[in-house]
């Protein structure tokens, strides 16, 4: 890559760790595939930033790059090895005969959050809070003391490899491993950070805005990229996701994108119908109920249900009508209910003796 690091990160050549830190992060958010799906030229441009910070986040590869430019940030071969079948094994099969360290990335976190029916349907931004791994503010994550710095492994010469030659019947076979003294990061820290004990990290309170999208359902997971888990040292952070958990509503049930209301109506308005109020997510609404409405009957509020998740509309309303029958009633109703089977002709029980006095005055 040759074009020049610190114009890559957009900083200026004496930027201190912490302004390098951030423009990284901040390029890398607008960077990253998984925010550019099937862009190949901000994928290519994520591995360049990527490659730019992971040398410049180092003071020594820094100190090379800024003397001998990127050929010299990479380090130099180092024993009998150097120039030998090692190296151009190593040139054919590995890409790079001077591997860069491992840089390891914090954990995928996952939370559970709560929401009533009306926040899932029409989206908000929701605080959660959350004890993660954050990076140190005493180090930003370096895990150095302050005014200190991490120094190049004797081990492994800063590369955070070893390699190891064995001889075989096809002649002497080198392979990289990494390596034990540093665990493949490269760096030794001669003075630890006091706050962290040298990890760059430490677990802390956040508190973490979530943008919820209008139609989102129970079950459904939202990821947030980088917002997981710190990682050691100062390595990339992990995701976020938050699962989300709606809360039983009194008057709705959710299906899909439409809602479902059980609305209880007396015997005179299901023969006779009425003008009748139902409740919405956007307040009550009046609704008019014809005459001879069964029982389960169902009526449809177009527009009156859930937003589309990630589209436009609104499902509907479904009002489903169950007919309350009498249970008490005093003698001059239940006459009129005898009157009334009469008319029709239908059978009925034989009415009590105290109701018995009333329907002849009724019948008279």
């Amino acid at each position: 890559m040759s074009q020049d690091l610190y114009e890559l990160l957009e900083i200026n050549p004496r930027a201190t760790e912490s302004e390098i830190k951030q423009a990284y992060r901040e390029m890398a958010r607008r960077y990253h595939p998984d925010g550019n799906p099937g862009d190949s030229e901000a994928e290519e441009k994520f591995k360049e930033i990527s490659h730019a910070y992971e040398i410049l986040r180092d003071p020594e590869r820094r100190r090379r790059y800024d003397q001998f430019g990127d050929t010299g940030s990479r380090g130099a071969p180092s024993g009998s090895d150097a120039f030998g079948f090692g190296g151009l094994f190593d040139a054919f099969f590995s890409g790079d005969q001077f591997s860069s360290r491992a840089t390891s990335r914090g954990s995928d976190l996952e939370i559970t959050t709560e929401l009533s029916l009306e926040e899932a349907a029409f989206g908000y931004t929701h605080t959660v809070e959350a004890r993660i791994p954050s990076e140190c503010e005493s180090c930003t994550g370096s895990g150095c003391a302050p005014g200190t710095f991490p120094e190049a492994c004797p081990a492994c010469s800063g590369q955070g490899q070893v390699r190891q030659v064995r001889r075989s019947i096809l002649g002497q076979m080198v392979t990289a491993v990494a390596c034990d003294r540093c665990s493949g990061t490269g760096q030794q820290i001669p003075s630890p950070c006091p706050e962290c004990r040298g990890e760059g990290r430490v677990m802390a309170e956040q508190s973490i805005d979530v943008e919820i999208p209008a139609g989102i359902d129970n079950g459904q997971q939202l990821r947030l990229p980088n917002r997981g888990a710190a990682a050691p040292r100062g390595g990339p952070s992990g995701d976020l996701y938050v699962s989300i958990r709606v809360t039983p509503h009194p008057d709705f049930e959710r299906r899909g994108n439409d809602l479902w209301h059980r609305h209880s109506i007396s015997v005179t308005q299901a023969v006779l119908g009425a003008t009748i109020t139902v409740p919405t997510l956007d307040g009550v609404r009046e609704l008019e109920l014809s005459s001879g409405t069964q029982p389960d009957a169902v009526k449809r509020i177009k527009g009156q249900g859930v937003p589309r998740l990630g589209g436009s509309g609104r499902g509907d309303l479904m009002v489903q009508f169950e007919i309350e029958i009498p249970t008490r009633f005093d003698e001059e109703q239940a006459a009129l209910w005898y009157q009334l089977a009469k008319i029709r002709g239908e059978e009925v029980a034989e009415p009590s003796h105290s109701v018995m006095a009333r329907l002849r005055s009724v019948f008279r």
